[in-house]
C-alpha cells in the first residue's frame, strides 16, 4: 500500500488528512498555512508516548475498509476485530449555511460508533505543538479538554468519558460519542444533537454543491472527487488557493526536494480556479480574483510566485530539527524560499485569471476599465521582464536563464489585456497591448526556437525541453494545426517520455536528475495529443494515469512510473486539474451519449 493512501477532509477554512486505519495523520490549525497540530505524517508513532495525532486503536484488529460519502469529503473509516467486532469512524469539518451566512469555522467532527460485536477501543488524542516539538499542557471539564499550544488553544468536546479520553484507558463501546475539535469556544447544544446535524447538513451542502457542477458525461466520479479536492484547497476567508495540504513529502525517496506547498502559487491557484469555473462552480474564481486584485494594488513592484494564504508575502524558509520526516526522509521545511525568486509567468497568470471577470457573466464582480488600467499595470511589467532570466515554473534554486515558458506568459498577459481592452471599446488601448503582444511573440518564436530539434526549447538560445512546451496551444500561443507545435509535441514525446508519464525535464538541476514523473504533465501531453487530433491515443493514456490514483481517488504530485508509487505533496491541486482539464476535453458529449 502506498504511504499516501490518505483521504482529505476539510472545508475550505481546515484540512486534514486520514490514513487507512482511522489516524488523523495532518491537519494545520487554525489554517493551512499554521502549525501542524496533527504532524504524525511528518513522525511515525514510536512507542506509546509519541504524539501529534488522533487514532481509534480497536483491539484484535485485522482489517479496514474506507469510502467518501458520495459527492462529499465526508469519510467514512471502518476497522474490525477477530472476535466479529466492528467500528465505524465519520470525519468531516462542518460547511454549510445557516443564519444567512457560510458556516465553515476552523473544527473537525469525528463520530465513532459500534457496528457489530463487542469492540474494545481506546481513543488517543494527542495534539503537538511547535511542529511537533512540544506537547501541549491540557485541562478539562465535565465535558471537554482543552490543549494548550504554544500559538493556539484547542479544545475538544465530547460526550466520550472524559476520563477514558485523558487517561486513553481502553473501554468497550456500547453507544456512539463524537469528538468535535477546533477552537477553545463553549458548544451551543449537546454534542450528539451538534454533530449529527453538522453530518447531514454538511452531507447537505456538498451533494447541492456537486449537483450544480456541469460535468462530462464520462469519468463523472473522478472529475467529482477531483472539484471537491481542489475545493477544500480555496481558503474562503481570503480566496486563496494553496498548491498542497502538506509540507516536506519528497519527490522521490530521499531526494531532499521537500518543499512547503501549503501557500498560494499564482500560476497554480489561477490553473485551479479556471477548472473550476469550466464546472460551474464559479463563486471559486470570484474569490480568487479579489485575492490577486488586493496583491496587484499592494506591491507596486514585481510579484512574487508565491504570497500566503492571507497575502502576506513574507515565507521565510527554515528546516525544522522536530520532525524526521516522511518514512525518515528529511529535511522538513516552514516557508519556502521561492518567495524571493522572480518568476516571470506570474503577471500572465494573473492576468489570465483576471480576464475573466471581462467576459464571464455569471461572475458577480464584472471587470471594468478602473479594473483594466489596474491589470495594465501588471502588464508593463510584463513587457519589461519578457527576455529577462528567471527561475523558471519549475523555481530552479542554481540556475537562471530565459525560460520559454515565462516568455509565453508574459506574451498571455499582453494578449488578454488587448482582448480586454478591445471588450471594452478601448482602441487606442487594444492597439497598444497587441503590438507588444505581436512583438514578444516575434521575439519568442526567434529565439526559442531550435530547427535541430524541430522544436521550442526550454529556454532562449537552448536546447533542452521541458514539458511546458506542451501548454503552447492551450495558451493560445500557437495554433494546435502549426506544425512548430507538432513538432514540439514530438520533440517531448522522445526526450521526456517514460513509460506512461512525462517527466517535467530531464537534466540535472540543483538536487540530480528527477527521479520520478510530474503528474500534470502527462495530463497536458493528453491534451496535447487530443489537439493535434490523436484522440484515441489520448483516452488509452488517460486511463492508464487516472488508475494510479490512490484508493480514494487522490493524487499527489510525483509518481513513480516502475511501481506506480505516489510521491510529493498531497493532494496536489495541479495533478487534480490536470485530471478534470484532460476528462473535459476527452469525455464524448451528453447528447451523444445515449
Amino acid at each position: 500500500m502506498s504511504g499516501l493512501d490518505l483521504g482529505a477532509i476539510g472545508n475550505s477554512s481546515v484540512g486534514a488528512l486520514v490514513d487507512a486505519g482511522g489516524e488523523i495523520v495532518w491537519a494545520c490549525w487554525p489554517r493551512f498555512d499554521s502549525d501542524a497540530v496533527f504532524c504524525s505524517l511528518l513522525r511515525p508513532r514510536e512507542g506509546d508516548h509519541d504524539f501529534g495525532f488522533l487514532a481509534v486503536e480497536l483491539a484484535g484488529q485485522v482489517r479496514t475498509e474506507q469510502e467518501y460519502l458520495p459527492s462529499t469529503p465526508v469519510l467514512v473509516t471502518r476497522l474490525y476485530d477477530s472476535a466479529g467486532g466492528a467500528v465505524e469512524i465519520t470525519d468531516l469539518a462542518p460547511r454549510f449555511r445557516q443564519y444567512g451566512r457560510l458556516f465553515c469555522p476552523s473544527q473537525l467532527v469525528r463520530t465513532v460508533r459500534p457496528l457489530a460485536g463487542s469492540p474494545k477501543i481506546r481513543v488517543l488524542m494527542r495534539p503537538a505543538s511547535d511542529y511537533g516539538r512540544v506537547r501541549p499542557q491540557h485541562t478539562w471539564g465535565s465535558n471537554h479538554v482543552r490543549y494548550m499550544g504554544t500559538e493556539y488553544v484547542l479544545r475538544v468536546t465530547t460526550d466520550c468519558s472524559i476520563t477514558a479520553l485523558v487517561e486513553q484507558t481502553p473501554f468497550v463501546l456500547r453507544d456512539a460519542f463524537s469528538l468535535l475539535t477546533g477552537p477553545d469556544e463553549t458548544l451551543q447544544g449537546s454534542v450528539a444533537e451538534v454533530a449529527r446535524r453538522f453530518l447531514e447538513q454538511t452531507v447537505d451542502y456538498w451533494q447541492d454543491w456537486v449537483r450544480d457542477l456541469s460535468i462530462p458525461f464520462e469519468w463523472q466520479e473522478e472529475i467529482i472527487r477531483a472539484a471537491i479536492t481542489l475545493k477544500l484547497a480555496a481558503y474562503d476567508d481570503t480566496g486563496a488557493v494553496v498548491a498542497a495540504l502538506t509540507t516536506s513529502i519528497p519527490e522521490s525517496a530521499s531526494s531532499g526536494r521537500n518543499w512547503d506547498y501549503r501557500y498560494c502559487w499564482l500560476r497554480d491557484a489561477y490553473f485551479v480556479v479556471n477548472a473550476l469555473n469550466r464546472l460551474n462552480a464559479t463563486r471559486t474564481m470570484e474569490r480568487y480574483l479579489g485575492y490577486i486584485i488586493n496583491i496587484a494594488a499592494r506591491d507596486e513592484s514585481a510579484l512574487q510566485p508565491v504570497y500566503r494564504v492571507s497575502g502576506r508575502p513574507d515565507m521565510e524558509e527554515r528546516v525544522l530539527d522536530s520532525l524526521p520526516g516522511y518514512r525518515g526522509m528529511g529535511p522538513v521545511r516552514v516557508g519556502n524560499q521561492a518567495y524571493r525568486q522572480a518568476q516571470n509567468d506570474v503577471y500572465g497568470s494573473a492576468v489570465l485569471a483576471a480576464t475573466h471577470a471581462f467576459f464571464d457573466l455569471r461572475l458577480h464582480a464584472i471587470g471594468n476599465e478602473g479594473l483594466f488600467r489596474q491589470l495594465e499595470a501588471l502588464g508593463e511589467r510584463a513587457v519589461a521582464a519578457h527576455a529577462e532570466p528567471d527561475a523558471g515554473l519549475w523555481e530552479l534554486r542554481g540556475l537562471t536563464q530565459v525560460h520559454t515558458f515565462s516568455s509565453v506568459m508574459c506574451w498571455v498577459a499582453c494578449d488578454r489585456l488587448a482582448k480586454i481592452a478591445t471588450r471594452l471599446g478601448l482602441g487606442a488601448r487594444a492597439r497598444l497591448w497587441r503590438s507588444h503582444a505581436d512583438r514578444i511573440h516575434a521575439v519568442i518564436c526567434a529565439r526559442a526556437w531550435s530547427a535541430r530539434r524541430n522544436s521550442f526549447a526550454a529556454a532562449f538560445e537552448g536546447e533542452a525541453l521541458d514539458a511546458s512546451l506542451l501548454l503552447l496551444a492551450e495558451l493560445g500561443f500557437l495554433r494546435a494545426d502549426d506544425p512548430r507545435f507538432a513538432g514540439t509535441v514530438a520533440a517531448v514525446e522522445r526526450e521526456l517520455k517514460r513509460g506512461d508519464f512525462v517527466y517535467r525535464y530531464v537534466e540535472t538541476d540543483d538536487f540530480g536528475a528527477p527521479a520520478n514523473a510530474f503528474i500534470v504533465c502527462t495530463f497536458w501531453y493528453v491534451d496535447a495529443l487530443a489537439a493535434l487530433g490523436r484522440r484515441d491515443e489520448a483516452r488509452v493514456l488517460f486511463e492508464a494515469t487516472i488508475a494510479r490514483r490512490n484508493r480514494l481517488g487522490l493524487f499527489s504530485e510525483h509518481i513513480d512510473p516502475a511501481t506506480g508509487e505516489l510521491w510529493g505533496n498531497f493532494p496536489q491541486t495541479y495533478s487534480m486539474v490536470g485530471m478534470i482539464n484532460s476528462a473535459t476535453r476527452l469525455s464524448i458529449r451528453w447528447d451523444h451519449a445515449f
